[in-house]
């Protein structure tokens, strides 16, 4: 399920970080699984998850620049 940038802005700073370290193990996951050649099981799982990545970042960026 992808998150809002409303949902993201609702979590506290640990609950965002966590969050980070999840997304970003399930995509180092998915770019192994696709290096060794299999088939992923959701062909736009890496996209999605470069995505949510990117969300938490920039609003991540976004309150420390305030």
């Amino acid at each position: 399920m992808a998150l809002k940038a409303n949902e993201i802005r609702g979590m506290s700073v640990d609950e965002r970080n966590q969050r980070l370290k999840e997304l970003r193990d399930e995509l180092m996951h998915e770019r192994g699984v696709a290096a060794m050649g299999g088939a992923p099981a959701n062909p736009g799982a890496i996209r999605t998850l470069r995505k949510e990545i990117a969300r938490i970042l920039t609003i991540q960026r976004e309150e420390d620049a305030f």
